[in-house]
């Protein structure tokens, strides 16, 4: 404690001496402890970490020991040395079986190899009670065209209908309205959807004319026509068709009328028209003839077409059915010249006929050639039977049953070689398996009330599990196809290959 009274000099230099030195010991003692600290808890981490590794290690160790010195379960040994040859034998011979070679694994309920998932419908075309004549798929798979006329007027018709369009895929789709609406002068009676740009559509009229819409321009839809030309059909169009033309990439449309005219028509994109490439005539006198078929030239002289196909294996060879029951295979290189007057045809007329097969016993309403095989196609008619013909035979090598009414429409699955489906007046779709043992429908779709034909049906070549359906009340049902319909089998083609082998009796 110091006092008022002033310190000497020796006194206070000794007070500060003792002032700086326990400063220095302080910071000395601090520096220590905290160097001295730290390091010693960084070095018991790495220990730590160390330990963590240790038991891991151990534990696999004992387990794979313990595993090791486990004994076999007592006999295990002699059972498998006993049964080594049996079983060998029997993995051979199952290696070697067939039984199971057309065995596919179906999750599906059998009851439901059909199912209707869409019934699509015109108001005012049912008011005005038109019949769906033709239905077409577009390229994309997910646009359904649909023409609208009548099957049972056959007197000459100005009535007005039109040409619908429904795309599946949107998620705004109404059964109930389309989303277009191409209004039309006259009947359609033929339709068929570009196979390249989805937005053309082929159509045919009753009135004679061809026409091409244009789904994109949505003001005039009409992109040509052939107008009433003196190049164009006098009767009504029951067929229209694109046809790859020589050069690559580019279509023509060709159309078939019931005064015996097909017609092959490009489009001059510069004048918006169409043009005639060539056409062809058939004549009755120039109906080639065989030996194991009886036919004679009596009536009119021309053949009116009622259907037509094209082979897609050779691009020369078309099929054509008559009214009269004539089914004639056809040459577009023909250069013989038909036995028929131009009527002013800026081409000359050919006659195509090269062969002609087992004639039917009423009008031929449709063909389709197989897309798994260049000699097969199948024909239907009024008769109620579905023919399944060879190329190089005049008789058919099967003929099955399809209805007691009228057969409108017949075509092979796009995916099963053995499979086609055919459209009955009786309103129903039935559709056959060549490969079942039975010859009886596997299976038979049939919507809407008693009595309304079943005009026309196409499968989806992109989505094999749906199918269009037209019927004469106005309605396009799009049904859903079972696994086992759409699936082929390993066999399949092998047994296609047999029936076309066949000699027809």
């Amino acid at each position: 404690m110091f006092t008022d009274e002033a310190m000497d000099p020796v006194s206070v230099c000794s007070l500060w001496r003792r002032s700086q030195q326990a400063e220095q010991e302080s910071r000395g003692c601090q520096t220590r402890a905290v160097h001295s600290a730290e390091a010693e808890v960084q070095t018991r981490w790495a220990t730590i970490s160390c330990a963590q590794t240790d038991p891991q290690y151990q534990a696999k160790e004992q387990l794979l020991q313990q595993s090791h010195d486990q004994l076999e379960p007592p006999g295990l040994k002699d059972f498998l040395q006993r049964v080594e040859d049996t079983v060998i034998r029997e993995l051979v011979r199952n290696a070697r079986s067939h039984a199971f070679d057309e065995f596919q694994v179906n999750w599906e309920d059998q009851n439901q190899r059909v199912s209707c998932r869409h019934c699509l419908q015109h108001a005012s075309a049912q008011e005005r009670g038109l019949h769906v004549t033709s239905v077409s798929w577009s390229c994309t798979g997910s646009v359904i065209a649909c023409a609208y006329g009548r099957i049972d007027d056959g007197d000459w018709s100005t009535e007005r209908s039109c040409v619908c369009t429904w795309n599946l895929d949107r998620r705004t789709l109404n059964p109930k309205e389309a989303d277009l609406v191409i209004d039309v002068p006259a009947a359609v009676t033929a339709l068929c959807c570009h196979p390249n740009q989805p937005a053309l559509i082929a159509g045919g009229l009753y009135s004679g004319e061809v026409v091409v819409w244009d789904t994109s321009r949505t003001q005039d839809p009409v992109l040509v026509q052939t107008g009433m030309s003196a190049d164009s059909h006098r009767e009504p169009v029951y067929q229209v068709a694109w046809v790859p033309l020589q050069k690559k990439g580019e279509f023509g449309v060709l159309s078939a009328c019931s005064g015996g005219r097909v017609l092959l028509w490009t489009v001059d994109s510069d004048r918006g028209s169409f043009v005639l490439h060539a056409g062809y005539a058939l004549v009755r006198q120039q109906v080639p003839h065989s030996s194991n078929t009886s036919f004679k030239a009596r009536g009119s002289s021309t053949v009116g077409v009622t259907s037509l196909a094209l082979s897609p294996w050779d691009p020369d060879t078309f099929l054509v059915g008559s009214e009269g029951g004539l089914l004639l295979r056809c040459s577009f290189s023909s250069q013989t010249p038909a036995a028929a007057p131009s009527e002013g045809h800026n081409v000359t007329l050919r006659a195509p006929a090269v062969f002609l097969f087992r004639p039917c016993s009423g009008p031929v309403h449709s063909i389709h050639c197989s897309p798994f095989h260049r000699n097969l196609f199948v024909s239907a008619g009024t008769d109620g039977l579905a023919h399944v013909h060879s190329l190089l035979q005049a008789n058919p090598l099967l003929s099955l049953r399809v209805s007691d009414s009228y057969v409108f429409q017949v075509q092979w699955s796009p995916t099963r070689p053995l499979v086609f489906a055919a459209a009955t007046g009786q309103g129903e779709v039935q559709i056959f398996d060549l490969g079942s043992r039975s010859l009886r429908p596997a299976a038979t779709m049939e919507q809407g009330g008693a009595g309304q034909a079943a005009t026309c049906l196409a499968f989806n070549s992109h989505n094999p599990h749906l199918l269009a359906l037209g019927k004469t009340n106005g309605t396009v049902c799009v049904w859903r196809l079972s696994h086992d319909l759409t699936e082929q089998s390993p066999r399949e083609s092998s047994q296609l290959e047999q029936i076309a082998n066949q000699v027809a009796e």
